[in-house]
């Protein structure tokens, strides 16, 4: 049985004008995405709007009933804007791209893993984080997340990849080929390992990152 009220996290993935005044979102909590719909948000003097914006987090109350698929936003509240993001347009085109890529999604599955990976991502937009690896971090844990992580253990031999050696993509085979001028070698399998099982804030903290960021970049888009 739902409880009748939830108070959480949120950030706002998607709205739709409804009616004259109303809005429906979708949201995306630590309990995974709540569509609910926003009453009067729309009014010039509405008390919602402020913790409705894209690209805030919110503290958010939603009331629930069995009675209907749709949960009821009765207070929402602004904790932190991402502000940084409209100052810069690669920055601001990235985090609308992810956004749209997670509403995408979670329409299809949902695990409550989605909300730290884009809480992470925005941070790392906000605080001037080499977009290419804010991209690279959030396509590698969206592909772990639906359970289709590139296969970083095995070459297309299925022998144990090898530090001294090293690999190109093979696009047929979906795993690492061997080939003596090969873009990937041992830093690069090695971020993305890293990459995989870190939180971006602490990948962002490796010296020499941003030289093997383009090579890794290209395996994150496979």
């Amino acid at each position: 049985m739902l409880e009748p009220d939830l108070k959480t996290e949120a950030f706002v993935l998607r709205r739709t004008n409804y009616g004259e005044t109303d809005r429906i979102l979708n949201l995306l909590t630590p309990e995974g995405k709540i569509s609910c719909l926003a009453k009067g948000v729309r009014k010039e003097k509405s008390k919602l709007a402020g913790g409705i914006e894209l690209f805030t987090l919110s503290a958010v109350v939603l009331h629930r009933s069995q009675k209907s698929d749709l949960a009821l936003l009765t207070s929402a509240k602004m904790q932190t804007f991402y502000q940084n993001l409209l100052l810069d347009l690669g920055r601001l085109n990235l985090a609308s791209k992810i956004l749209k890529e997670l509403a995408r999604v979670t329409d299809q599955i949902d695990s409550p893993e989605f909300f730290s990976l884009l809480k992470q991502s925005l941070e790392g937009l906000n605080d001037g984080l080499d977009l290419r690896l804010v991209e690279t971090w959030f396509n590698f844990n969206l592909a772990r997340i639906r359970g289709e992580q590139i296969n970083i253990l095995c070459d297309t031999d299925g022998d144990q990849l090898q530090e001294d050696l090293h690999y190109v993509w093979d696009s047929t085979e979906m795993a690492l080929r061997k080939l003596p001028e090969g873009n990937i070698g041992a830093s690069e399998i090695k971020i993305v390992r890293l990459m995989l099982v870190s939180p971006l804030a602490l990948v962002a903290r490796v010296k020499g990152l941003e030289a093997y960021l383009d090579a890794i970049k290209l395996l994150s888009m496979v």
